[in-house]
């Protein structure tokens, strides 16, 4: 092969290779959408329809939101939406000043402490406390049955930090420098040179924290008594594991059948992280791999 020969994988794919590409693309697409298709038309299903196709309806005869209806009258699955909801925002808020205040500050050279307490951080992430010792610091601190339970203890995201502190030094040290220059400190400079060159690390990090509160159901069961605090992670994943017994006992079951209820709170679950994600998508490439790669 001549030296100047593209490589292999540069090289136009045979018309086989595209082939068997577009058929393995097909489905892949087909195994991630159908199990989503058939969870939204479910949902959207008559009971007698659900009853007629043994539990899980491909195509609806006749749409009805009834199971919608049912669930999103007041009572346990509105209240977890809303606590979910309030923690997510709240959660994701605190995190992200927490964690671009840390990694700016670990990302500067001249930081007194800085390699003590990087390597601190870094030992967290690989040796992470576990479920009973942080029982323990959550109940010692009364932190028990609150929902800042959901949010103190998992505030800072190491991986996110070392992320997000990486997007920071690939920052021109030279726009830092001018900045001080012109009598600029450093609350001006994070503010005004560093946070808008970040609005990508941003906006993936503040997913990746957004996912993780949303997603947070296990805790909820440890360190909550009263169930109407339960985020809806947690009431989905009693819906899905114990039947519809909770809507049964509270009421809330007035004209869709189980299986109905259970696929809305499902998709009521994944709806939001699906509806914001297509947005955030762009930044993943540039927040992501320009900081990992200079971490």
């Amino acid at each position: 092969m001549s030296r100047t020969s593209a490589p292999a994988w540069m090289g136009r794919p045979t018309p086989a290779v595209r082939i068997a590409k577009a058929v393995a693309l097909t489905v892949v697409v087909l195994l991630v959408v159908f199990p989503l298709w058939t969870v939204l038309a479910t949902s959207l299903a008559t009971p007698q329809n659900v009853i007629d196709n043994g539990g899980w309806v491909i195509w609806p005869e006749h749409l009805s939101f009834d199971a919608y209806a049912d669930i999103l009258k007041g009572g346990i699955i509105t209240r977890a939406l809303l606590v979910s909801a309030g923690v997510t925002v709240i959660g994701t808020a605190l995190s992200l000043v927490c964690t671009i205040a840390l990694a700016y500050t670990l990302s500067r050279p001249d930081v007194y402490g800085g390699k003590p307490m990087l390597l601190l951080v870094l030992f967290t992430f690989l040796f992470p406390p576990g479920m009973v010792p942080l029982f323990l610091v959550v109940r010692s601190v009364g932190l028990f049955d609150q929902y800042a339970a959901l949010v103190l203890p998992f505030l800072i995201n190491v991986f996110n930090l070392v992320v997000m502190r990486g997007f920071f030094q690939s920052i021109p040290k030279e726009l830092i420098d001018a900045a001080r220059m012109d009598g600029a400190g450093e609350l001006v400079v994070l503010r005004r040179v560093v946070l808008p060159l970040s609005k990508a690390v941003i906006a993936v990090i503040g997913l990746f924290y957004a996912v993780a509160y949303w997603n947070r159901f296990f805790e909820a069961i440890i360190y909550f008594n009263d169930q109407s605090k339960w985020p809806i992670s947690t009431v989905l994943r009693q819906y899905v594991t114990g039947g519809a017994s909770i809507a049964e006992t509270s009421g809330e079951l007035a004209v869709a059948s189980p299986q109905s209820v259970q696929m809305a709170v499902v998709v009521l679950a994944t709806l939001p992280i699906v509806l914001v994600y297509p947005f955030l998508q762009r930044y993943f490439a540039k927040g992501v791999l320009t900081g990992a790669l200079k971490a």
